[in-house]
């Protein structure tokens, strides 16, 4: 680990991605493509030549081997046509040689082949769309601008189809896993054709509906009950029949059924790259038998070879923030094998020093079309004309991506020929595109909080799409506003807090817990690890089999080994955390020892309070011996003996879970079930065993466990929420009653053994929560700052999530996260510094009274109360302060200001909004 030499070939793109809008106009004008029904999107396009020129986020691409020029050296309309000049023919293939200390593969994921996809149709009848194109259908920048109409004939579709599991699920095709994502991504698109047209009737065909994710559950409630069908039931294939497209299937009793719809959607599951076994071949590593990565379960981001990690969907089918969770803890993988080096081969962007703004005001008014995302509804050039007309705006001018590179450079370009001294653009959310637009500022020369943002994208064309006048009259509202706001800002400092602690506290120490801390003393860092009970391991010490054979307990065993022997690790038994004052790079932890209170300095803060399991009531549990949990029977395996004489056992599933007790799913229980039933079998293979389940969840690979689980005898059969099993005691032995339905009757078991399968619930952490200031969900796991963008960070700043704290997840994922937040948890240590957004509170000393309204009320502690002189004074802790305001607000004396959000400045708004009143 440390010295590899990757031989990288560069191959021509053709297209830069930093100019290229995406704009399509390539697209439309390749001859390639002329007479096909749906050119004005590829994504869309059906015949030989579909993939040309294909749509990618952001950016298209081309296709060597149809590209006319490229073949034949003819043709370069494109090049012509591209308004961004981001086409280049000329660019060369290079071969480097790049030194480097640490590999990290992300190939991301291969499609689903076309011969697979045709069995239902699609190639061969043009209303069969895959799950990507018709989430360009949805697109308000899509080629239809978000209405739903069919491909054939231009008609709105009113009755879709989604089938599940296209190419997932499948040992036909050779992919036997399930993909994950497919469930959730079909009910995601479904609700927002409903969004589009409420009265569209939309149905999905589903074997088992697996949105096991973060709150998952609850979008596919609300997809159910704005109207989207369930059917269970795993569709054969699809016919025409007229203009309708004709699907047959088999219901649950066993009853072939056929319906008409006009269009089917298939929403294609997720495939190993298409280049990876040459990419194993070259990085020396090893493969699973469906050419993913092959990763350990205790070791899910490291490869066969050491110091080649891997993130992604590489690594195995799973979803955005699980990619996001694997990309931070393969950088902190990285970063551990890399800390001897750490910081020899930075270079620091140099910005041209700030621009005096002088007195008058110079503003620049820059009006985003985003494609048709927004220039679908809103009169763009209108609204660009009425920003020319206001006082003081010396530049207006439209783009079609303001976001682009090419768009950012001319914005530079601009704000030095007609000397802007402030910026306005009208485009997206700030949420987004807000540091993006402010960097640009930078790289002009002008502060960046002289920037203003109006959001006609949310706030005009989303919400107004039916009403095109009414929307560029409020895009000309809030640009009249922004604009107005935009004359009295004012220059301010960036500010840079040192780190002073360079040290993490970890709070939990379970396996998440062990392995953040791990992690942070492998990048070089000290690290509290501090645990409420008398041992570490959590939750790994019940556990006492895998289903790919690792052995847990020595996998325990060498853990806690290694915490206790780091030296950079301070472990802290029977302890828990009293107090945290602070802020990022200088907290202050007040603990409660066996030996009395120790305050620890750190930086940074890492939670990782785990969870436990649901303590069930139902089915005679605790009232009966025959009836145990999952956790309990994996107990009674571990002793071979007496588990031979186990001959009948009924699992029931979702005990507590999904809509009882607990509304969520556990994403453990079923994978659970399925490896005490393979057990039970190895030791006994006459055993009998029937699962009660509601929908089997056994997602990614676990995927290969349920069908081996079927191959060896295990009996699964479904039931609803609605009527779940019935279980009672007559004469000393236990019956469990529930209905088949295929049969169509009632069947009633006496099992030797009930096996529940019980739900994870948080550890209770609501005085944690309220010490370190950060949110809880409905359902009492702690809420992340972003489920996407940043799924293992909070909104208070240095403070990081991992594990159950956040969520139920199986220990391959507890690991990723805890090492995701350890890596990001490492930056602030790393950099030795924090910087500090300048919106932050500033307080007038002469002006405060000190009546200490704002300490009180400061939901982020960043407010104190200090003496000056015989006086109180209120003083902000800026590394603390998140710019929400309420201090202000509140402020009887207006001491109070918001850096960027002065009295002054929303005033003017207000008044600029009331001038067309």
């Amino acid at each position: 680990m440390g010295n590899f030499t990757a031989r990288v070939r560069r191959e021509p793109r053709y297209i830069d991605l930093g100019l290229c809008t995406a704009c399509g106009i390539c697209a439309n004008y390749c001859p390639v493509i002329i007479g096909d029904a749906y050119n004005e999107n590829l994504a869309l396009t059906k015949g030989p030549h579909r993939d040309y020129v294909q749509a990618v986020p952001a950016s298209f691409y081309i296709d060597p081997a149809a590209c006319l020029y490229l073949n034949h050296e003819t043709c370069q309309i494109c090049v012509s046509a591209c308004q961004a000049k981001a086409i280049n023919f000329y660019e060369q293939e290079e071969t480097v040689d790049l030194e480097v200390g640490a590999v990290i593969l992300a190939p991301g994921f291969g499609r689903i082949s076309e011969e697979v996809l045709s069995t239902y149709g699609y190639g061969r009848l043009a209303d069969v769309v895959t799950g990507m194109e018709f989430e360009r259908l949805t697109s308000a920048s899509g080629p239809t601008m978000g209405k739903i109409i069919r491909p054939s004939d231009g008609q709105h579709a009113h009755r879709i189809a989604f089938l599940q599991c296209i190419g997932s699920r499948d040992v036909s095709c050779g992919n036997g896993y399930c993909s994950s994502v497919c469930c959730m991504y079909a009910v995601k698109e479904a609700v927002v054709a409903k969004e589009h047209d409420p009265d569209i009737e939309i149905s999905i065909f589903y074997m088992d509906m697996r949105t096991q994710g973060k709150e998952f559950d609850y979008a596919r409630l609300r997809a159910k009950e704005k109207g989207v069908r369930f059917v269970r039931s795993r569709v054969a294939g699809v016919q025409e029949n007229g203009n309708a497209l004709e699907i047959s299937y088999v219901n649950e009793a066993g009853k072939h059924l056929k319906e008409s719809f006009d269009m089917v959607v298939l929403p294609e599951g997720l495939e190993s790259p298409g280049d990876a076994q040459s990419l194993a071949r070259a990085a020396g590593i090893d493969l699973n038998h469906y050419h993913f990565c092959s990763t350990g379960s205790f070791v899910p981001l490291q490869t066969t070879r050491p110091g080649i990690f891997v993130s992604g969907a590489f690594q195995g089918p799973k979803d955005v923030p699980e990619s996001v969770t694997d990309a931070s803890g393969a950088a902190a993988l990285a970063a551990e094998a890399l800390k001897m080096v750490r910081g020899s081969r930075v270079e620091s962007k140099e910005y041209p020093a700030e621009i005096d703004i002088g007195q008058a005001p110079r503003i620049g008014v820059f009006v985003c079309s985003c494609g048709t995302n927004v220039g679908g509804v809103v009169d763009v050039k209108a609204v660009a004309d009425y920003a020319a007309s206001l006082d003081d705006v010396v530049f207006a001018d439209m783009n079609l991506f303001s976001c682009a590179q090419n768009t950012q450079e001319a914005i530079t370009e601009k704000i030095s020929e007609n000397r802007l001294n402030r910026v306005v653009v009208a485009a997206c959310t700030p949420r987004t595109h807000e540091p993006l637009f402010q960097e640009t500022l930078k790289n002009a020369g002008l502060n960046p909080c002289l920037f203003e943002m109006a959001n006609i994208r949310d706030h005009c064309s989303w919400v107004h799409a039916a009403v095109p006048a009414e929307a560029t009259e409020k895009s000309k509202d809030l640009v009249r506003m922004a604009v107005a706001k935009a004359r009295r800002l004012e220059p301010l400092p960036e500010q840079k807090l040192p780190v002073t602690h360079k040290a993490a506290l970890v709070i939990g120490g379970g396996m998440a817990g062990m392995t953040a801390a791990l992690s942070i003393a492998g990048q070089g860092f000290d690290c509290f690890l501090v645990e409420e009970s008398g041992e570490l391991g959590g939750n790994l010490r019940h556990i006492r089999f895998m289903l790919s054979g690792e052995d847990p307990r020595k996998i325990l065993q060498d853990t806690e080994e290694r915490v206790r022997s780091n030296p950079h690790i301070h472990v802290y038994t029977n302890s828990s955390v009293e107090d945290v004052s602070g802020y990022v790079g200088n907290f202050v932890a007040s603990i409660r020892t066996p030996e009395g209170h120790e305050n620890l300095e750190h930086g940074v803060i890492v939670v990782a309070t785990g969870g436990k399991p649901y303590e069930p009531k139902q089915y005679l549990y605790g009232k009966s011996t025959q009836v145990v949990t999952q956790g309990e029977l994996e107990e009674r395996l571990s002793d071979s003996d007496e588990a031979k004489r186990i001959n009948n056992v009924v699992m029931i599933q979702c005990v507590g879970s999904r809509g009882q007790d607990l509304p969520y799913c556990s994403k453990i229980c079923c994978g659970q079930a399925v490896k005490n039933a393979l057990k039970i079998l190895e030791l006994n293979p006459s055993a009998n065993i029937t699962v009660l389940y509601r929908d089997m969840r056994t997602y990614g690979f676990m995927e290969d466990y349920y069908q081996l689980a079927r191959e060896k005898g295990v009996i699964f059969v479904h039931f609803d929420k609605e009527s779940p099993p019935e279980v009672t005691e007559k004469g000393g032995r236990i019956q469990v009653e529930f209905v088949d339905k295929i049969l169509d009757e009632r069947v009633i078991l006496e099992p030797d053994l009930l096996a529940i399968s019980v739900g994870i619930v948080p550890s209770r952490v609501e005085a944690l929560s309220k010490i370190l200031k950060i949110p809880l969900t409905g359902d009492g796991f702690f809420l992340e700052a972003h489920p996407k963008l940043r799924p293992v960070e909070f909104t208070v700043d240095g403070v990081y999530l991992c594990g159950l704290a956040h969520g139920p997840k199986p220990i391959s994922e507890s690991i990723v996260q805890a090492t995701a937040a350890a890596g990001k948890a490492c930056i602030p240590l790393a950099k030795g510094y924090v910087t500090v957004d300048p919106i932050v509170s500033s307080i007038d000393p002469d002006s405060c009274i000190g009546c200490g309204i704002c300490e009180s009320l400061c939901p982020y502690a960043a407010i104190k109360m200090i003496k000056v002189g015989k006086k109180k004074k209120a003083e902000t802790i800026s590394a603390s302060c998140k710019g929400c305001g309420i201090c202000a607000a509140h402020c009887p004396t207006l001491a109070i200001y918001m850096g960027g959000f002065t009295n002054e400045q929303i005033l003017s708004q207000i008044r600029a909004f009331g001038e067309e009143l």
